[in-house]
């Protein structure tokens, strides 16, 4: 059942007339930092998607002193009871659309939808003058994170992917020592993780050829949205979606975003010159099985080139120089190979360590000279309070360019042959035949606000 006759017009109408009321003023004229709030000052947050990883980053807010969950969203009603259990008292809407139309006062929204989803909602919200936090990735092509960039940067909406690490003391550890000249200049770089394998099954896989009866409880049509219209089956949700082309990013989507995160940070990669990829067999449904993606970097200020390559699906990298013969790598990680040696890190920007270990203990650790994060949550809710998007390292400044420039390794994956790639122009300039999966086409009624 949907929550109400819905108009789309008066949505549009009431979206610009918010943007155009949507003022941000700088600390220093509200007298305030981001580390200096009141606690009786609240963020009035509402989730939308909150029946797996955004039920948990909701749940993760609302323990912040300075938060209060103000309405929830969902389009399968299976899961209103738990949140009116955790939540007493809070709306529960179906469809995004009228929860933002009606919940006036709703500072920011928390977006756990899958990824087709994260561009059109955020936009939507950021237009009504709402702070957002979307999962990871951020979007589901190329074109869309850029668009997203562009939209907090006009409304100057405060923002912040949900890559957790990025608020963490591994990623500013591992840049410092990178600074430091720890490993010497930084030529190659290795990422991995143990995804798809048991995590979904629909990687490798044709689309469901027979229809499943929609359950009760779950607007199809509008958890589709965007995407093509397809036949209800259970094996697009919950998230087997990720493996699918129409609504996720596969394995790289999921995980690269973290693990690949002090790569841009550190080395400031920006967009690649090409990139290339190896996979197990194609189909025109579902990403691979496995993957192996390497981008080639230019070099840019005081570095030379890079190579990164990204290993999924039950792949993974040779060992770094230097690596002990007893020792294996993590299920999740990244390493950077330089003239003098290796820094090895955790998945989800975990803690870094040189290699060989003998390097570790006589490494002469330098000053840190990165300001720490409260927390990748608190960082945000602190920043929306404060008004200040800058106090947000996760937010779309960052995350868009670095989210547009890992997606670019979907292209051949999806297409095959070495990509081109002109950042500048957001363009394959060697295959025009990819310009569909750059700028997608929505589906009627779900487009892409302005």
């Amino acid at each position: 059942m949907k929550d109400a006759t819905f108009s789309r017009r008066k949505f549009l109408t009431a979206s610009s007339a918010s943007a155009l009321a949507f003022t941000i003023l700088p600390r220093h004229v509200i007298g305030q930092t981001a580390d200096t709030l009141p606690p009786s000052e609240k963020l009035n947050i509402a989730g939308i998607g909150i029946g797996g990883q955004g039920g948990g980053v909701t749940k993760a807010m609302s323990e912040l002193p300075n938060v209060n969950i103000g309405a929830l969203c969902d389009v399968d009603r299976r899961h209103e009871p738990r949140m009116k259990n955790d939540y007493p008292g809070r709306p529960f809407y179906t469809d995004y659309r009228i929860l933002l139309e009606k919940e006036k006062g709703v500072d920011a929204v928390i977006i756990g939808t899958p990824d087709h989803w994260h561009a059109p909602i955020s936009v939507a919200a950021m237009r009504l003058g709402k702070h957002v936090y979307v999962e990871k990735p951020m979007a589901h092509t190329i074109e869309e994170a850029i668009h997203m960039g562009k939209v907090a940067e006009q409304t100057k909406a405060v923002t912040q992917m949900g890559q957790g690490g990025h608020g963490g003391e591994g990623i500013r550890l591992t840049k410092e020592w990178i600074d430091a000249d720890a490993i010497g200049a930084v030529k190659e770089i290795h990422v991995w993780s143990d995804r798809p394998g048991k995590w979904w099954p629909t990687q490798g896989r044709r689309r469901p050829a027979e229809t499943q009866p929609i359950p009760d409880t779950l607007d199809w049509d509008l958890w589709q949205g965007p995407a093509p219209s397809r036949p209800y089956h259970a094996d697009y949700l919950p998230s087997r979606w990720r493996g699918w082309f129409d609504y996720g990013c596969g394995a790289l989507g999921d995980m690269m975003v973290h693990n690949a995160d002090p790569a841009w940070y550190a080395l400031d990669l920006g967009y690649p010159e090409w990139v290339e990829a190896e996979t197990s067999e194609k189909n025109p449904d579902s990403f691979p099985e496995w993957c192996i993606v390497t981008w080639q970097f230019a070099a840019k200020g005081d570095r030379g080139p890079v190579t990164l390559k990204w290993w999924d699906g039950g792949k993974i990298p040779p060992p770094p120089p230097g690596f002990e013969p007893d020792r294996n790598l993590d299920d999740n990680g990244i390493y950077f190979v330089g003239e003098k040696g290796a820094i090895l890190c955790g998945g989800w920007s975990g803690a870094p360590r040189l290699v060989p270990e003998s390097m570790m203990a006589s490494f002469k650790r330098p000053e840190k000279t990165i300001p720490r994060s409260p927390g990748h949550h608190k960082e945000w809710v602190n920043a929306c309070i404060a008004k200040c998007p800058e106090d947000a390292k996760a937010g779309f400044a960052y995350s868009a360019p670095y989210t547009a420039s890992m997606l670019v390794g979907v292209l051949p994956i999806r297409l095959g042959g070495r990509i081109a790639w002109d950042g500048e122009k957001l363009r394959a300039k060697n295959a025009p035949n990819a310009e569909a999966l750059i700028r997608k086409e929505y589906r009627k009624g779900f487009e892409l606000p302005a």
